[in-house]
């Protein structure tokens, strides 16, 4: 959310994300590949991905309230492959601390 109805931003501490890069290992690279040719979910990397995004919250949280946050206001997930085997996943937001109304 862009806003936290009921809170009132007190302030704005900054930008803050979570980050990880992964590599798929040639075991999900061989079954990606086959599972391409006849279609479907590719579990081994929605698990992997899931996974991560896990990851990569617990992190922005962690930097957060090392910030003194209490909040963190237009959350957001990126992803992006690198050199074709890496794949980035990336949390970012604004850290904030509120007040109850």
């Amino acid at each position: 959310m862009n806003d936290l109805p009921g809170y009132a931003v007190e302030e704005v501490i900054g930008e803050v994300y979570g980050l990880t890069v992964r590599s798929r290992n040639l075991g999900s690279q061989i079954g990606a590949g086959l599972k391409s040719l006849i279609g479907g979910e590719l579990k081994g990397m929605t698990k992997m991905l899931a996974h991560s995004r896990d990851q990569v919250t617990e992190r922005l949280v962690a930097e957060a309230e090392a910030k003194g946050a209490n909040a963190v206001l237009a959350f957001r997930f990126d992803t992006s492959e690198l050199g074709g085997n890496w794949t980035e996943i990336c949390a970012y937001g604004t850290a904030v601390r509120v007040r109850k109304l």
